[in-house]
Formats: C-alpha cells, sequence, structure tokens
C-alpha cells in the first residue's frame, strides 16, 4: 500500500526531512499513519544516508527503535511519537550537514564519526584533530584496499595496530582508547568490503 497516498500526502520530491514535509506529516488526521509513515521514512534514509557508517546507524535505529517501543507498550501518545520522529528527523538532518561541512570523504566522515562518538575526546581533542586522524585512517585503508578479507583476524589485527598507533600519535584519551579502537575497526571492515568491491 502506498502510505503516502493513504496520508493524503504528493510523494515528495524535495528531501523527506525537509520542514516543510514535516510540518504536512504534523496535519495528517490519522495519527497512527504518520507514525507508520515517519517510522518508513526514517528507516529508509539511515539505511541509505548512513549505510557503510555504523556509528550513525547505531544511534538513529537506536533512537527510533526507543520511541516506537514506548509507542507500542502505551507509554507515549501517537502525538508525542511524532514530535520524537520529527525531532529525530531534524538532528538526522544536522548530522548530514555536519558530515558535509566537514568536507569529509564517506569513509573519512565515517571514521571521525567512531573516533568523536566520545564526547570527552571529541571535547578535548578537538574537531580538527579528529578530523586529521580519521583522514590518516582513512589514506592508510585506501593504500591496503586489495587486502584479502577472508583472512579477517591478521587483517583486523594489523588494522588494530595501525589505528592504536595513530590514537597514540595524537594523544587520544588513553582510557577510550580500546573503544574507539574497536569502533574504528568496525568502521574499517564494513568500509574497506566495500572499496574492495569496487576494485
Amino acid at each position: 500500500t502506498d502510505i503516502f497516498k493513504i496520508a493524503g500526502i504528493a510523494a515528495p520530491d524535495i528531501s523527506i526531512l525537509s520542514d516543510e514535509f514535516l510540518k504536512e506529516v504534523q496535519k495528517i488526521k490519522h495519527k497512527n499513519i504518520a507514525v507508520e509513515l515517519l517510522e518508513r521514512l526514517l528507516k529508509d534514509e539511515v539505511k541509505s544516508k548512513f549505510r557503510t557508517n555504523v556509528v550513525k546507524q547505531r544511534k538513529f535505529s537506536d533512537l527510533l527503535q526507543d520511541a516506537l517501543s514506548r509507542y507500542e507498550n502505551r507509554s507515549i501518545e501517537a502525538a508525542q511519537v511524532i514530535e520524537q520522529l520529527i525531532a529525530m528527523a531534524k538532528e538526522f538532518k544536522e548530522d548530514l550537514e555536519k558530515a558535509n561541512s566537514l568536507n569529509l570523504s564517506t569513509a573519512e566522515n565515517a571514521f571521525y564519526d567512531a573516533l568523536a562518538n566520545n564526547k570527552s575526546a571529541e571535547n578535548l581533542m578537538g574537531e580538527e584533530v579528529l578530523v586529521q586522524i580519521a583522514q590518516e585512517i582513512a589514506e592508510k585503508l585506501r593504500r591496503n584496499v586489495t587486502v584479502d578479507w577472508s583472512v579477517r583476524e591478521s587483517v583486523r589485527a594489523k588494522l588494530r595496530l595501525m589505528v592504536k598507533t595513530l590514537l597514540k600519535k595524537y594523544k587520544y584519551p588513553p582510557d577510550q582508547q580500546e573503544e574507539a579502537t574497536e569502533l574504528v575497526l568496525c568502521q574499517a571492515e564494513n568500509i574497506a568490503e566495500e572499496l574492495s568491491n569496487n576494485v
């Protein structure tokens, strides 16, 4: 069933997360349809925009799941969940705009998000240093894109060493290094597989 027709909204040509579109959604008479529409659109946007970005995928999937679970458990009303989903859509848009403003490639942005996932590290080191680390990681990964990903353990060990060396070089907070390393490795595997498929 075409959810846009049911909702009485023309399928949007512009960004589905535009302010105009979100205002249209708020006007939908049947709130359960508005909730379903926003849920589908946000899930699709998370999949398409953050396909290779593990950190952002987790963040927005968790936010979406949390809001929908509370709605399904009747902890919040349809109008409240619509407000939350619209707020989430706006945050999603801000994240995309920030990613664009950093002027990073998809891979570099994914590594930046992994490193900046820890707010204290982001505050301590600053955006510029994290951008520099992300660019270095992406460059080193690009040089090793032909790595045989079927031998995952040796690849992971090599990457882990490379990431830890870079984090120490830039004085990333030691107590946060292990978590950041794991996130970066997760992103590296995700992105490197995609890069090696394009080689």
